[in-house]
């Protein structure tokens, strides 16, 4: 599969697969995780898509530059690929930054994105001396130290019981992340505010919500919602990422907005 690399430098790592005359959607992950994160559904997806998946910058088998990435630059890193791979137009699912990378796109990209699907993910976050705490305790003592504390915020109590391989997976992968990637993107999230940006976002929008999400809560998804002319909403019995916990659910969903 492709390894793209950006007007910076940065060499992106991208997966394509299903359909090669079959629209086009562009999957994008949460902070921590990587491409692998949307293997339940991808049988569904590939059916009726051709499917890029990528790791962002700081994520997987993608470079790891040092220092703050700004959601302007995640934006862009997207617009290289998809130039690198003549694509001209995609359908978007991003889940938490993977939502917020969309919003960027949805505002500043019109013309490349058909329909959007945001997904468990916020405008801004008030509180900057929450990110700042985490960040500064990745800094001193490395994921190992908030990986617990994050598959409690990943997952409701009952799915991480019922799930512990699930579990194990995600918590695999959240460890695999190199600390400068996490750093560089959580400052990235810590310094968004998307909300001027909502207004100018044009192409149908389907935003998707944990009700039992710590992370990315209700509220600023209901707020996404009603600041997107048209957009529509629809709350899972999940906490932050939906699509592990109630993958066959997140899937129809997701199809269903898509194909109609």
């Amino acid at each position: 599969m492709p390894d793209i690399k950006t007007d910076d430098g940065c060499i992106i790592h991208v997966e394509v697969e299903g359909p090669q005359d079959g629209p086009v959607l562009m999957l994008s992950n949460s902070l921590g995780t990587n491409l692998h994160m949307w293997e339940d559904q991808v049988p569904a997806w590939n059916r009726h898509f051709r499917l890029i998946r990528y790791d962002r910058r700081g994520h997987g088998k993608s470079s790891v530059p040092k220092g703050r990435y700004t959601m302007e630059r995640l934006g862009r890193d997207v617009l290289a690929v998809l130039d690198a791979l003549a694509i001209p137009k995609i359908n978007w699912c991003g889940l938490s930054m993977g939502g917020m990378v969309g919003q960027w796109l949805g505002a500043n990209a019109p013309n490349r994105v058909d329909k959007l699907v945001l997904s468990n993910t916020s405008s801004y976050f008030a509180d900057k001396t929450l990110w700042e705490g985490r960040l500064k305790t990745v800094r001193d003592k490395g994921l190992a130290a908030i990986v617990d504390v994050n598959m409690e915020r990943w997952f409701t109590k009952e799915f991480r019981e019922r799930n512990p391989q699930a579990i194990a997976k995600m918590r695999e992968m959240f460890l695999a992340t190199k600390p400068d990637g996490y750093i560089g993107c959580g400052e990235g999230i810590r310094d968004m505010d998307h909300r001027p940006l909502l207004a100018k976002i044009s192409a149908p929008t389907l935003v998707i919500a944990g009700k039992q999400d710590p992370a990315t809560p209700l509220e600023g998804n209901e707020f996404i919602r009603h600041h997107i002319a048209g957009a529509s909403l629809a709350v899972l019995d999940a906490a932050h990422i939906a699509n592990i916990e109630q993958p066959q659910v997140y899937a129809d969903t997701v199809l269903k907005f898509l194909l109609n």
